[in-house]
């Protein structure tokens, strides 16, 4: 009889930490204008200046998002030419405060002496506990432009909580969202959808 209250209690806390792990990573979007032209589209480079290099430095981090791109475009066959490309790659990153505020629906139970039953009665009382919670969101964007026109031809962003972690982490998150965020890219160079 105790064996069978306990494995629905561990099946529903197995399924409980698989979809906790599911939901770790960040959120995924992608864009593309419908008029362009992708299969005309050979070469990149990065655009000039940088949307996060505007301050006129660099850091490790778009260092490391610069390295990260470019192994995704040269992966799909684009071509680095500085000198004259079909495309041009700017990203940027934004964190910002964000809160969350929900409710919950609670009960509490409420004892009074009964003189008549000569006994305690629990009475229910329901009500909606408010909960906030603060937190950092960091975006990364990536957007391809069309040189010749200065157009933006396609956009994708990784949205998720920004948590203290290590360099060493901070850098596989960054590889790791560029990676997800060109998952999103379906073209490849020269070549017509």
């Amino acid at each position: 009889m105790r064996l069978s209250r306990i494995l629905p209690t561990a099946w529903l806390a197995f399924v409980l930490l698989l979809l906790a792990g599911c939901a770790s990573g960040p959120t995924i979007r992608a864009d593309a204008d419908p008029q362009a032209d992708f299969g005309r589209y050979r070469s990149w480079a990065f655009y000039e200046p940088i949307a996060m290099e505007a301050n006129g430095y660099t850091s490790f981090t778009t260092e490391r998002i610069r390295e990260a791109v470019r192994r995704e475009m040269d992966a799909r066959g684009y071509i680095y030419d500085p000198a004259a490309p079909d495309l041009r790659v700017n990203f940027q990153g934004i964190v910002q405060d964000r809160t969350d505020v929900y409710t919950m629906p609670r009960t509490d139970y409420q004892y009074f002496y009964s003189y008549r039953a000569r006994t305690y009665v629990a009475v229910p009382v329901w009500y909606d506990e408010t909960q906030v919670r603060q937190y950092r969101e960091g975006t990364l964007t990536v957007d391809l432009v069309d040189a010749r026109r200065n157009h933006l031809v396609w956009t994708g962003s990784a949205i998720g909580r920004v948590t203290r972690k290590t360099p060493q982490e901070r850098a596989a998150d960054v590889d790791a969202a560029v990676a997800a965020i060109f998952a999103k890219y379906p073209y490849r160079g020269g070549i017509a959808p």
